[in-house]
């Protein structure tokens, strides 16, 4: 088989692109996501067009004894894991701390920091083994400073931050690589899921300036996974150029 990458997360925004982008280079990819229909769909388009092997893995990421038993049950083939990007993730309201909802803080605990921890947990052994790897953590600028009514998505961020730099420290006997890779404003499902389908406010974040392309992370995590086996990106801050950092955008 090919270099093979397992990307969570994989049936929109980021996820998606990467699958796109690796497939489109030869690899071998699994993908997981909660929407099967998506996922299918995805892995039929990619198949198709790049002539790779595509393994669809409908899984939420919250749900412990799933991630385990599924990535335990990948075929002897798909167990060679070369790459796993940890993409799954998402912000829920943007309330203030003490008018936020408990169901939103758990769900993004659930998913941003406990999700991410399964799956590398179930994966690191299958990495063990063959004597590498590399883990790729998708964080966000709002791991690098909180921002108003950002609290626990921002708190969770700054947890992917802090994993990763443990991730990096632990996993050193075993040479596998870990990078974090932290986007500012993207336009992607995130806003409309943080609003909750509220088209308006997520068009209006939006508005007056060019945010990052799902591509433009795509090539990022491409190209950290291509470098030489002795080259690691630790930690890397992207925004688009109208963008500072989570909290100065200049809308022109």
């Amino acid at each position: 088989m090919n270099n093979i990458i397992l990307i969570t997360g994989a049936t929109s925004g980021f996820g998606k692109a990467i699958a796109e982008k690796f497939a489109g280079n030869g690899w071998n990819c699994i993908i997981t996501g909660r929407r099967s229909e998506r996922l299918q769909q995805l892995a039929e388009e990619l198949s198709t067009k790049h002539k790779v092997n595509i393994l669809p893995l409908a899984l939420d990421v919250q749900l412990k004894l799933e991630v385990f038993q599924q990535i335990t049950a990948l075929p002897d083939k798909w167990k060679a894991i070369d790459v796993l990007v940890n993409n799954a993730g998402l912000a829920l309201g943007r309330d203030s701390f003490e008018d936020a909802s408990l169901g939103d803080w758990d769900t993004m605990i659930d998913t941003n920091v406990k999700g991410l921890l399964y799956v590398s947990k179930a994966v690191l052994p299958l990495m063990i083994a063959k004597g590498k790897g590399h883990i790729i953590n998708m964080g966000s600028t709002a791991a690098k400073e909180v921002y108003q009514n950002g609290n626990v998505y921002c708190a969770s961020k700054f947890a992917v931050d802090a994993i990763s730099k443990a991730q990096r420290i632990d996993l050193l006997p075993h040479k596998i690589k870990v990078t974090a890779i932290h986007p500012g404003a993207a336009e992607t499902e995130f806003s409309l899921v943080r609003f909750k389908g509220d088209e308006e406010k997520s068009k209006a974040v939006y508005e007056g300036f060019e945010a990052l392309h799902v591509e433009d992370i795509a090539e990022l995590v491409y190209y950290c996974a291509t470098l030489p086996a002795h080259v690691c990106i630790n930690d890397l801050v992207v925004s688009c150029t109208a963008q500072a950092n989570s909290i100065y955008t200049y809308k022109g």
